[in-house]
């Protein structure tokens, strides 16, 4: 049995009993049921994730993948490829927006080489780099199904490996120059909408690029026919290394029963196939933020998936993700430390 296959055979549904029992407990604090919204709404899902009523989730993973795209090459996007290596060693240094937000919200930010074009040699980098860059899926496949397979693969040793090291919660974060264009085509070949609702601006692009982004993109998909019920099909055909990668930490983390928060429009690409390589690892997906690229509120919409955060962000990296990390951790501080009304002699309601 392959690790993929021993992976989604160990994703299992959430802990009904457990879930229950949450509800229950939030019922029963002093405040009016319902009345925290999301905030039991995520202690409910966490309960049913770990199959614990009381969880932590201070220990926090934010696990970059980065990985160049060879769809580059057809001048979609407004930054070049050198810049994918440069904001790696960005990360490492501490200098992002995603480690900023990460000490903000005590999260260890993890960077993958999974696919950059050029060599990084530094030892806080993992490497497990698949090939340098996808190919050019304008002309071409963008990798074989079995580079794919591996992809998603390095997702799921990442989060195994995290999860044997203490890691209570893990959030997903990329880094590729031009990889709203791979989201956008595996967007498109798995739901078959039309392109156009679904290619945004990404980095900054002009109109004159976006109306030559979705031609890349659906001349492509005419081209290269991916089959729409085949998610690794779609991978290998239009798709990215680091998105495969994210989409195996999301089934890995489904498998050890982690939760998992869901960034913006790249990780929700990763999260729509891992969605649809297994139905079941949706339940143990949160949804952060609803970006600005247009296809991404089309993700969530499939997904079921509901965002917490409204901040018309599109920076990636996993930041959207780490801000979440927050109100996640909050939903398990409201469920363990409020009390019950019995607890604080308070009177529920008129009769009981």
């Amino acid at each position: 049995m392959s690790l993929l296959e021993q992976t989604l055979s160990n994703i299992k549904p959430l802990d009904k009993g457990a879930m229950e029992a949450a509800r229950e407990r939030q019922n029963n604090l002093t405040k009016p049921a319902g009345s925290l919204g999301v905030l039991e709404a995520i202690s409910i899902q966490l309960a049913g994730i770990t199959g614990n009523v009381i969880n932590e989730v201070d220990r926090k993973t934010v696990v970059v993948m980065a990985g160049d795209h060879g769809v580059t090459d057809e001048r979609v996007s407004a930054f070049p490829k050198e810049v994918t290596p440069q904001m790696v060693l960005n990360f490492i240094n501490g200098g992002a927006a995603i480690n900023s937000l990460a000490r903000h919200v005590g999260a260890k930010v993890m960077v993958v080489d999974i696919g950059v074009a050029t060599e990084i040699n530094h030892p806080a980098v993992v490497n497990k780099k698949i090939r340098p860059g996808t190919a050019n899926f304008a002309k071409g496949p963008a990798m074989t199904r079995d580079e794919a397979i591996q992809a998603i693969e390095v997702g799921i040793e990442v989060a195994r490996q995290e999860a044997d090291k203490g890691t209570q919660i893990l959030a997903t974060g990329d880094m590729g120059i031009g990889n709203t264009t791979p989201s956008s085509a595996i967007l498109s070949a798995l739901t078959g909408k039309p392109i156009d609702g679904l290619v945004g601006y990404g980095t900054g692009i002009d109109n004159g690029v976006l109306d030559h982004k979705k031609r890349v993109v659906e001349d492509a998909i005419n081209m290269l026919k991916p089959d729409k019920n085949d998610p690794i099909d779609v991978l290998a055909k239009v798709g990215g290394l680091e998105i495969a990668g994210l989409a195996g930490l999301i089934l890995g983390g489904a498998s050890r029963r982690l939760p998992v928060v869901i960034d913006g429009f790249i990780s929700g690409a990763a999260a729509l196939v891992a969605g649809r390589i297994s139905p079941e690892s949706i339940s143990y997906m949160v949804a952060s933020h609803v970006s600005v690229e247009p296809g991404h509120r089309l993700i969530l919409e499939e997904l079921g998936l509901k965002p917490m955060l409204h901040m018309d962000m599109r920076l990636g990296e996993g930041t959207g993700a780490a801000l979440a990390m927050n109100i996640v951790e909050a939903a398990t501080k409201v469920i363990k430390e409020m009390a019950t009304f019995e607890e604080a002699s308070v009177s529920k309601k008129n009769g009981e």
